[in-house]
């Protein structure tokens, strides 16, 4: 079980709240090489079943990342995954390459899917060429476990799935989020400054599962799934269709301790049905794997 980027900070804001060592892994928010402010306000919006995000990778920057959050990060024990995102693609080879060496760190999550910037991150998760050719630059300068996060807003996310798995990507995570707008219509105006957001939580779960099932028929590698996961069924349906692992996201937003109660659930979900490992159910639901 995880926590999903951009949901859990960079741990130390939950960690009052959470016991983060019972945690599978942490995925930060995303690392770029430079500080970014993010977009302008109103950026996050409720909506039915969900909210409404474009925060534009806010973060500090890599150099503040290495010196300040990933020491603090380290103290929690569990696998550390960092989101890294850029502009171009030689931002994406730079910050591999400078966190190659970085032992504290897991596995590289690269943010190929994010719907909130001018620039860079979703133009490289809609095309599998431009896919296989970053993740193949970023191979090459990295020995980290390489996970490659994919966008729900394409034609054929198994094209993309491919495409990732050929250029060399250890996992694959999904979904990132889908996009959509709301309209203040109090204000006659579109309710984000960025005018259109990544919606995500329990709204796009349905599509999270489906896209898993064809992720877990298209490739044979780690499948993290998320979208829209609040409890342990949540969970289980992501498994059954496919995947190795979760992330639990927007929920995090609502009960701090969301995560910890999947887990909770999931523990007594194998109690009562004998399974032995949880791993087991992976594909579960898929033809022959009953």
């Amino acid at each position: 079980m995880l926590v999903a980027s951009g949901t859990f900070g960079f741990g130390e804001e939950y960690a009052e709240l959470v016991d983060i060592s019972r945690l599978g892994g942490i995925c930060t928010k995303a690392v770029t090489l430079a500080p970014r402010a993010g977009n302008p306000q109103p950026r996050i919006w409720e909506t039915p079943a969900g909210m409404l995000n474009a925060i534009g990778w806010q973060n500090p920057g890599l150099e503040v990342f290495l010196e300040e959050k990933l020491p603090t990060l380290r103290q929690y024990e569990v696998p550390i995954i960092v989101n890294v995102a850029g502009e171009t693609r030689a931002e994406y080879v730079e910050l591999a390459a400078r966190l190659d060496n970085v032992a504290a760190i897991s596995a590289l999550e690269l943010n190929i899917s994010c719907p909130n910037v001018e620039h860079g991150g979703l133009q490289f998760g809609v095309a599998p060429d431009l896919t296989e050719d970053l993740v193949g630059a970023v191979r090459q300068v990295t020995d980290h476990v390489l996970i490659t996060k994919l966008s729900p807003n394409v034609t054929d996310v198994s094209a993309i799935a491919q495409a990732a798995v050929a250029g060399g990507s250890d996992a694959l995570s999904l979904i990132n989020t889908l996009v959509g707008m709301a309209i203040d219509v109090e204000g006659r105006r579109p309710a984000l400054a960025n005018i259109t957001g990544g919606l995500s939580g329990p709204a796009i779960r349905p599509v999270a599962v489906r896209m898993t099932w064809q992720v877990a028929e298209a490739v044979d590698v780690p499948i993290i799934g998320m979208g829209g996961i609040t409890t342990a069924e949540d969970a289980l349906q992501f498994i059954m269709a496919g995947a190795s692992a979760v992330a639990v996201g927007t929920a995090n937003f609502v009960e701090p301790t969301a995560a910890l109660s999947v887990i909770d659930g999931l523990i007594e979900y194998c109690r009562h049905h004998n399974v032995a490992r949880i791993t087991d159910l992976t594909g579960a639901a898929h033809s022959g794997r009953q």
